[in-house]
């Protein structure tokens, strides 16, 4: 019984250890790549359904055939398009 709840522990600890050097070392880096991921994914259907917002970039040729893989992207695509931006949406949320 005293086994199994000291190996529960050290995998809590483990856990805990992994998660804070995780912090320490790489979180920042992977929500910048995150973040930089999201706007290069938004910018490629922009050029490829452009047609939807009235920006006609590409034939709709190439459109039709990429339509399956970016079906289930339209809707967030379309409202983060048209969502108002200001002056403070250009800067990270976090100060440092």
């Amino acid at each position: 019984m005293k086994a199994a709840r000291l190996g529960e522990q050290s995998r809590a600890l483990l856990r805990f250890l992994r998660d804070m050097l995780y912090g320490m070392t790489v979180y920042e880096w992977a929500r910048e790549l995150e973040k930089e991921r999201g706007s290069v994914e938004r910018l490629f259907v922009l050029i490829v359904f452009g047609d939807l917002l009235g920006v006609p970039i590409l034939p709709p040729y190439y459109s039709l055939r990429l339509l399956p893989y970016v079906t289930p992207l339209i809707r967030t695509w379309r409202l983060s398009m048209l969502r108002e931006r200001d002056l403070t949406d250009l800067f990270d949320q976090e100060i440092g």
